[in-house]
């Protein structure tokens, strides 16, 4: 089969819909090699996550043409179909939530993912201008796919509130995290992360864009009930939220105990999460939450927040709390830093846990859900 994907993010973004879009084209590249793949992308990048995944025989990239360079954003949303049909597509699959017009009548099956609804439930968050066309890009590729996939139940169940759709059209299918989160690092490597970024002896990890969301304040606030050798690392993409946060430890005198991390390469990321004592998440709504996979992977106990798909990352042993909470997330942090019988069983059943986000695994499921698209069998 030839499967075109929607490779704008994979080649442009370095979090997020990004780390989806590698890892669904590099787990379908590896462990379904039978397979040809083509990425459309508006622009070329030397992005190392993409540049490794392109190497694979298997995989080509495309990028407008002609009179399709001057105009990227119509030929990622409409000509780019003539480019599929041209390379045999037969299956094309909107990695983030849009769909070109036309692949119906090219006669092209089309899958979709939605990551999360977010703007549609705290709108709050978002320009009108933005939230409108996030609206109508996802009605549209909701009502053309063939198929909908959304990364959690809870997702799942939002398309199905705010866009009616038929629930025999969407399917669930999980995403893993890299690699390089299932290895444990060696001493000399976290070492060399630990003097390269002053990492503190005993810390809380918080990883993810440093915005309102994310309620990173929350997990700063907690450090005012625990003992002064407690500290708080902080890893992302920093918005304005970032100046409440410094704001709120410069007023409290926590300078040295909060550490905000900007620009940490992928390739340091295990060994920050494998240094780390308790990986503390408390966002007010998720699509999903990797973040938390990668800390079970990296043996880290989790306490997160209540109110979205959280605890479909987590697993049943990790701690959900309200994300407004101070004095419980202190509470629950105490606990697991006091209690080696609680920290050992979080770690041990958490490792269990993630089990279902094996990458052979998630491939053959998104093969699967493919066939049954070229089928008609959904």
């Amino acid at each position: 089969m030839i499967i075109g994907f929607d490779a704008k993010r994979a080649f442009s973004n370095h979090t997020g819909l990004g780390n989806y879009s590698r890892y669904v084209i590099r787990n379908l590249s590896v462990f379904c090699p039978e397979h040809r793949y083509r990425l459309y992308a508006p622009k070329d990048t030397v992005y190392p996550d993409i540049v490794s995944i392109r190497e694979r025989n298997n995989v080509a990239s495309v990028f407008p043409r002609g009179f399709n360079k001057i105009f990227p954003s119509l030929w990622r949303t409409k000509t780019v179909v003539s480019d599929l049909v041209r390379d045999g597509v037969q299956l094309y699959h909107g990695l983030s939530g849009e769909l070109p017009v036309g692949l119906e009548k090219a006669g092209i099956r089309s899958v979709v993912t939605v990551h999360d609804l977010i703007f549609l439930r705290y709108p709050g968050y978002y320009k009108p201008i933005d939230r409108s066309i996030y609206i109508r890009k996802l009605r549209y590729a909701c009502r053309k796919a063939d198929h909908i996939i959304t990364v959690s139940e809870c997702t799942q169940k939002d398309v199905i509130s705010f866009f009616g759709i038929d629930p025999e059209k969407i399917s669930i299918l999980y995403q893993g995290c890299d690699a390089s989160f299932h290895v444990p690092v060696t001493d000399a490597e976290k070492e060399r992360v630990q003097k390269k970024y002053r990492l503190p002896e005993t810390f809380l990890l918080n990883v993810g864009t440093i915005e309102a969301r994310k309620n990173l304040l929350t997990a700063v606030k907690s450090l005012l009930h625990l003992d002064a050798s407690i500290h708080l690392v902080a890893v992302g993409r920093e918005t304005a939220y970032a100046g409440h946060v410094k704001s709120f430890v410069a007023a409290h005198s926590l300078e040295s105990r909060v550490h905000l991390l900007t620009g940490v390469p992928l390739s340091d990321l295990p060994a920050v999460y494998q240094s780390a004592a308790v990986f503390v998440y408390p966002s007010f709504y998720e699509g999903f939450g990797i973040p938390l996979i990668e800390a079970l992977y990296s043996r880290v106990p989790v306490i997160a927040a209540l109110g979205s798909c959280l605890l479909e990352a987590g697993g049943p042993n990790s701690l959900y709390l309200n994300p407004e909470d101070v004095q419980a997330f202190a509470s629950a942090i105490h606990k697991i830093l006091n209690n080696d019988v609680l920290r050992d069983k979080m770690v041990a059943e958490g490792k269990r846990y993630v089990t279902r986000f094996d990458d052979n695994l998630l491939a053959g499921q998104m093969m699967q859900l493919y066939q049954k698209v070229m089928d008609k069998k959904y």
